[in-house]
């Protein structure tokens, strides 16, 4: 039987407070939009199954963290089992995105022995008009750190689908090629779920047939 799905991944959203992630998050997991969200405490989470080829779901687990500084040691606890993250920066705001370095190298110290495979976001980019950050200055630091660059805005949908579903085929490549591989004790990439068969007492019967010639 096809299974519902090929792998789980675990990706964890992070950046400064007020910079959407909530929004972003509920917009691809939901499909709607909050104008007023309430500060995440600590962790949120949610799950969706993506389809990155025909037939091929992946399910994504996602962590919503908090941006507030006293939130930061429980955010911490959460990268190491992460096999992708989606770094979130404001387009209106230049110090969310002056503050990307420090969010990387935070997930990198805490991420050890594995890695993670971030995607750099811009968020806001309906408010064009209030922009602080160039789309090429973003570029410039996303391939500084070997990461992918998208625009997003969760308001008018722009993007997110596209975010959520490179990044999982991004992750999904690494796993093929056997880059990423699977551990025990590692909630980062989890193997497929497939439904359990019920079989009649006639065809287990069968099954159980041996030749003995």
């Amino acid at each position: 039987m096809e299974a519902i799905w090929l792998y789980q991944f675990r990706l964890i959203v992070i950046g400064d407070s007020t910079v959407g992630k909530s929004c972003l998050i509920r917009r691809f997991t939901e499909g709607r939009f909050t104008q007023v969200s309430d500060p995440t405490v600590g962790v949120d989470f949610f799950s969706r199954l993506v389809e990155i080829e025909p037939g091929k779901r992946i399910k994504l687990q996602i962590w919503d963290t908090a941006g507030q500084e006293r939130f930061r040691s429980i955010t911490r606890a959460y990268y190491r089992n992460s096999v992708g993250g989606l770094l979130l920066f404001d387009i209106t705001n230049r110090r969310s995105f002056q503050n990307v370095y420090d969010w990387l190298e935070e997930a990198r110290s805490h991420v050890q022995p594995h890695s993670i495979v971030f995607l750099l976001v811009g968020h806001k980019c309906d408010l064009e008009p209030q922009r602080q950050v160039t789309r090429q200055e973003a570029e410039k630091l996303a391939a500084a750190y070997g990461m992918r660059y998208v625009e997003t805005s969760a308001r008018d949908a722009i993007n997110v689908e596209h975010a959520f579903t490179e990044l999982t085929r991004d992750i999904f490549q690494l796993v093929r090629n056997g880059d990423i591989n699977i551990q025990e004790g590692w909630e980062g990439v989890k193997s497929g779920f497939v439904p359990n068969v019920v079989h009649s007492s006639e065809e287990v019967t069968k099954s159980d047939r041996r030749c003995l010639c």
